[in-house]
């Protein structure tokens, strides 16, 4: 397999994913202070909400990817 069709099945897998869940989260710790053996740290929570035209446009870049990559080699 090459990576163009690869990458073509990573657009539609995260299409797919994308219309189905609609919405990831992801959390970042940040490093706050040390104080001798005290350790403190602020934890963020952050959404991102993926829209359905951004899953339906990975699902067709990637079935262009597979139709017409492989149709470019002579």
């Amino acid at each position: 397999m090459n990576a163009l069709k690869v990458l073509a099945l990573l657009l539609i897998v995260g299409g797919v994913l994308g219309l189905i869940y609609h919405r990831f989260s992801y959390t970042r710790e940040t490093h706050a202070t040390d104080i001798g053996s005290l350790h403190l740290a602020v934890s963020n929570t952050k959404s991102i909400d993926v829209p359905d035209w951004v899953g339906v446009g990975a699902i067709v870049a990637g079935a262009a990817l597979l139709i017409f990559g492989s149709q470019s080699k002579p």
